[in-house]
């Protein structure tokens, strides 16, 4: 028993003495957890410099787009055709990938040999082999007649500007075939499969090994999305924000980038790590100085480390008793499959002795712990060097997705991840210890990149059909130049129509004359009260107005009106506006005081003088009874008897255009035309009294308020109305009235959106073809929504918060189509509405007489003002509707208040006039 204690006691001691021994000479190779760190570190500025368009030239770690944009959502479905080329072997693969809801994927694959002389031979051969080789598997499995999309795993750097095209940047590993370097690889593979009459494949994706790792594993997992191999070679990949990546034209939605992290360290960021056995190695190697990263780690490379050290040892003396044979001094001769097998836990050590006298050498027990020892530390290094780079790799997605805990999954793949009995506990272990707030799955990628390159082109050719589809929605919002002059020219028809006697009762553009002659000329001064109807909200103000300065001062009231009161009698209305006044005149201190009034009433009205307006139709909502027909001015009179708590000289009724206009005109004489494009959409401009025939008196001019929003009531732009616009339309209070508003206005862009998002959920293309409930209601897309989802600053992270808080649940694609689609919507608004500008400018430019028009236009409205693209799309349509008119655009400050306040102060100036003649 005493003697078995004495053995066990001998061979404990033997074991500790021989793993200091080799700690002591390999003390380099063992990074602390600070060291790992600090790689972690400088590796996460390396990804930084690849991503950076002035930085990525000279950065060792490239980062490359792959142009794979979408990970697999399960509805792929198809046979698609795969080719892998890379490792050691060469494989061709049919996947067929099947939906109903069952993520179900049939492989059927071929392996064929890469023989050296073919991979280091002359690159047309290495092509021409490998579509020989897919010849053949296409005969063999009776393929030859299907056309057949393809995906072609291509484990090398590239750089691509395209899914299905890629640059060879440098072989790697053992290839290096002649005359490839600097071509496009799917071009020569392309070329190369012309000679085959019968293979019909179209070639739609490129994929590194790496993002077909990633997509393999997040067909059976959607949380992955990030890919690692640790085999012949190493390398990662992982979807960043697009908003990152300078390389690549957009900012929607995200992509998979390519790291190439083996070449870490090219640069010399590396250096205080590498040992004398690294260089020695390097120097050996088919490319010296490169993928010094992969040198350290991947399989092509560890069992040659080991054999470096080894017969270092030999030669110090501390192996073998000095001996060497001429197998440990030839290159090569340990591979990593025999790294492996020493350090398999129990058979280890008899393997070590096996693998030895292989070897020509005569170990003794204490050689075997010591030989062993020194591939534990090998490929343990090799695991803690993954673990740095991957853990900057994990911080980056928890960053991009601002988390305080990040939840992901890493797809791995690799010979050396998959054999070596202890190299994946090791790696998931520091992962964990270097990034504690990132719960991360490690899933092993069954069958590998082939069917990841599969899946790619599986998900690519799903994009592809639904973005085929998405772009034939959406080319009906896409306006030509054709039919915005279309539309310009008949808004100039539709003017004239307006302006003359005989054709006015027909028009759909009512020009409606205003009564309002007179700018403002710097000498208006004096109090007026000011009332602002036409919309939700109500509002009264007290404006101050001093003469010479031109300042204006303004206190007001908000005042809601309630829907049963915007819908009940004319009576209830004009009541509530009265005592909202009361209200006022109360809360300024004012309740004797008889002050002119100027009353903006933002609806269609047919004045006969400034202060008298006759109500043509309600819009925007209001539905208050026996008030169509009747003079608003005279109503209001009648509502101030009925309360007969004060009086109030009603000196003019204005619609908000032309009070935008005034307001403008205040501050630049030259403002001749008003827009407003807000919950509703109109213009108002100066027109020559000789050509307003409702009138009479041919001088001077007169303000007409066009009230375009009924342009095309007459269905003289059917042509560019779609479905869309037909559903809005039929839902809305006011069927076939008001269509050139409803395309242009925001009170229904968001229900243009909503419809649009409805359709495509329909077809399957958005919300995993699910309509919610919140989808279904009419109005809850309001137009400050597409001004948010449209603003260039925000993430897709932010559009999809506002897409949950109405109720729907989408992917990042969803997020990036519904942007689209409210681009597409609100682009041809603002294209519609600068054609309706167009034609009055060119109007008046040419009633003048002018060559070239210098005009201001005062503008106003939300949808102006707020959206982050509107007024610019709009002012480009202008120039180039109209390239004879310079415009110049201002925006109103408070047009309904103040301009109803100047209005009433010039009308009161004219007044005075005509009363001294």
């Amino acid at each position: 028993m005493f003697a078995v204690h004495l053995v066990a006691f001998y061979f404990t001691k033997l074991k500790e003495d021989q793993i200091k021994k080799v700690d002591r000479f390999l003390y380099h190779m063992r990074l602390s957890d600070e060291t790992l760190l600090d790689i972690t570190a400088r590796f996460q500025a390396e990804m930084e410099k690849g991503l950076g368009k002035d930085t990525n030239p000279t950065a060792s770690v490239k980062m490359l787009p792959t142009f794979v944009r979408a990970i697999p959502d399960g509805s792929e479905n198809g046979e698609f055709l795969s080719l892998d080329l890379g490792g050691s072997k060469f494989r061709v693969l049919k996947v067929q990938v099947s939906e109903e809801g069952k993520r179900h994927v049939q492989m059927e694959s071929q392996f064929y040999p890469t023989p050296n002389e073919i991979i280091r031979g002359n690159g047309t051969e290495l092509f021409e082999y490998v579509a020989d080789c897919l010849a053949d598997f296409m005969k063999t499995k009776g393929l030859q007649q299907k056309k057949l999309p393809l995906g072609f795993t291509f484990s090398f750097p590239c750089r691509q500007t395209k899914l299905e095209e890629g640059v060879l940047l440098s072989w790697t590993k053992k290839f290096k075939a002649r005359g490839v370097q600097d071509t496009d690889v799917v071009c020569r593979l392309t070329k190369a499969m012309r000679k085959h009459k019968d293979l019909d494949v179209d070639v739609l994706a490129l994929v590194n090994d790496t993002v077909g790792t990633m997509m393999t594993c997040a067909y059976d997992d959607p949380y992955c999305e990030v890919g690692v191999i640790i085999g012949t070679g190493t390398n990662a990949c992982y979807m960043e924000d697009m908003s990152n990546i300078d390389l690549v034209e957009g900012d929607e939605g995200r992509m998979c980038i390519n790291t190439e992290w083996g070449a870490f360290g090219d640069d010399g960021a590396l250096e205080d790590i590498r040992t004398e056995f690294d260089r020695e190695l390097d120097l050996g190697s088919l490319n010296p100085g490169k993928q010094l990263f992969e040198k350290m780690i991947s399989g092509l490379y560890l069992g040659e480390l080991v054999r470096l050290i080894l017969l270092k040892m030999a030669k110090a003396g501390l192996l073998f008793g000095g001996a060497k044979s001429s197998a440990l001094l030839t290159k090569g001769k340990i591979e990593t499959q025999h790294v492996a097998a020493m350090e398999k836990y129990k058979e280890g050590l008899a393997n070590t002795r096996e693998i030895l006298v292989d070897l020509g050498l005569e170990p003794s027990e204490a050689d075997c712990i010591a030989v062993q020892h020194v591939c534990t530390i090998v490929s343990f290094r090799s695991a803690n060097l993954c673990a740095a780079a991957l853990a900057a790799i994990l911080t980056r997605l928890r960053e991009n997705k601002k988390l305080a805990r990040l939840r992901t999954t890493v797809g791995m793949d690799g010979t050396l991840y998959k054999i070596h009995p202890q190299y994946p506990k090791r790696l998931h272990k520091v992962v964990r210890k270097l990034v504690p707030n990132c719960d991360v799955r490690f899933l092993l990628s069954e069958s590998g990149s082939t069917k990841g390159a599969a899946m790619v082109t599986a998900v690519a050719s799903r994009v592809q059909a639904q973005r085929k589809q998405i772009d034939e929605v959406l080319a009906f919002f896409r306006l030509t130049r054709e039919q915005l002059v279309g539309v310009q020219d008949k808004m100039s028809a539709e003017l004239e129509y307006g302006l003359k006697r005989t054709t006015h009762a027909l028009a759909t553009v009512k020009m409606l004359p205003t009564y309002v002659c007179g700018m403002p000329d710097g000498t208006e001064k004096g109090k007026y009260l000011a009332l602002d109807l036409g919309g939700t909200n109500f509002r009264v103000l007290l404006v101050k107005i001093r003469s010479g300065r031109r300042s204006v001062r303004m206190y007001n009231k908000i005042f809601a009106i309630p829907l049963e009161i915007m819908q009940g009698t004319g009576e209830e209305l004009f009541d509530h506006i009265v005592q909202c006044i009361a209200d006022f005149l109360d809360y300024m201190g004012l309740k004797g005081a008889q002050l002119p009034l100027g009353f903006t009433f933002s609806f269609p009205c047919r004045q006969a003088n400034i202060d008298k307006g006759t109500l043509i139709e309600w819009t925007k909502g209001f539905k208050a009874t026996d008030c169509e027909g009747e003079d608003v001015v005279d109503m209001l009179r009648e509502a101030i008897k009925r309360r007969n708590e004060f009086d109030l000289d009603i000196v003019a009724v204005v619609n908000d255009t032309v009070g935008t206009m005034m307001t403008c005109a205040y501050e630049d004489p030259n403002c001749e035309i008003g827009l407003i494009a807000g919950t509703g959409s109109n213009m108002c401009y100066m027109e020559e009294m000789r050509n307003i025939e409702l009138v009479d008196g041919d001088e001077g001019k007169m303000c007409i308020n066009t009230e375009w929003g009924g342009f095309g009531d007459n269905g003289c732009i059917d042509d560019i109305r779609t479905q869309y616009d037909v559903e809005v339309d039929e839902g809305s209070l006011n069927p076939g009235k008001q269509r050139y508003e409803k395309m242009t206005s925001g009170m229904y862009l968001g229900e243009i959106v909503r419809q649009i998002l409805i359709d495509l959920t329909k077809q399957g293309l958005l919300f995993r073809g699910q309509i919610s409930e919140r989808l279904r209601t009419r109005g809850i897309f309001e137009t400050k929504f597409l001004s948010q989802i449209e603003s260039d600053r925000l993430a897709l992270l932010q559009v999809r918060k506002i897409l949950q808080q109405l109720g729907l649940d989408s992917t990042c694609e969803d997020s990036i189509v519904v942007k689209e689609v409210c681009g597409a919507v609100s682009r041809r608004a603002a294209q519609l509405c600068g054609a309706g500008l167009a034609a009055v400018m060119e109007k008046r430019r040419q009633d003048q007489g002018l060559e070239h028009l210098k005009i201001t236009v005062g503008v106003d409205g939300t949808l102006y003002k707020l959206h982050p693209h509107f007024s610019r799309v709009l002012q480009e349509t202008v120039k180039e509707l109209a390239p004879q008119c310079d415009a110049m655009f201002m925006l109103s400050e408070d047009g309904s208040g103040k301009g109803a306040a100047l209005i009433t102060a010039v009308a009161k100036r004219m007044q005075q006039a005509r009363r001294e003649h």
